[in-house]
């Protein structure tokens, strides 16, 4: 029995991992990445680089009105409103 089923074991697991890979190929065709979706979108972008730009901005009530975490903007936007490249590469996406 336990010969049995290490013999059939990884047939198994090769039929799983086979109908993973299509389960995951036939989402992309429909449009569907898996991943999800991020927090800081062009428009907020926008808005984050015009605000940083300002002297008189508070970061953490930016980063409130934004509903995005000081790590993810400043990843985005420079303290002085300039982009940084994942803020370039945001908007060139969407």
């Amino acid at each position: 029995m336990l010969a049995q089923h290490l013999i059939t074991k990884p047939v198994f697991d090769a039929l799983i991992s086979e109908r993973t890979v299509a389960g995951l190929a036939s989402a992309r065709a429909r449009g569907r990445n898996g991943a999800r979706p991020f927090k800081m979108t062009a428009a907020k972008l926008r808005l984050a680089s015009a605000a940083m730009g300002q002297p008189e901005t508070e970061l953490s009530d930016l980063c409130e009105e934004l509903g995005v975490t000081r790590q993810t903007l400043h990843r985005h936007v420079s303290s002085k409103g300039e982009l940084r490249p994942d803020g370039v590469k945001l908007l060139c996406r969407g």
